[in-house]
């Protein structure tokens, strides 16, 4: 892809898997890499900011005798999310018409 991922629209990412269903890591990762080049290397330090900033939370649950870390979006989750996806919505319009010439 020739156009850079920001911060933002990767926490809205995120925020949009976590949506459907709680996840871990590894599995965010390769939902992630359907649409986009992440690593989990990039993806730890927005889950870590998602978490600081309220709007997700952890829990652990036993996998083959190790336990793994879940994510699940809050309420201030949900409410970052429906902003970021007006915000999508706005701005997609915004660039479709510049592309294709629709000014």
């Amino acid at each position: 892809m020739s156009f850079p991922i920001s911060a933002a629209l990767l926490d809205a990412c995120v925020l949009a898997l976590l949506d459907h269903k709680d996840s871990y890591g590894y599995e965010m990762t390769q939902g992630l890499q359907e649409g986009l080049r992440v690593s989990e290397s990039t993806l730890y330090p927005v889950l870590r900011r998602l978490q600081s900033a309220g709007h997700l939370r952890t829990y652990d649950q036993p996998y083959q005798g190790r336990n793994r870390r879940y994510y699940s979006i809050t309420d201030a989750g949900l409410a970052q999310l429906a902003q970021y996806r007006e915000d999508w919505g706005a701005f997609k319009v915004q660039v479709d018409s510049l592309l294709e010439g629709t000014e």
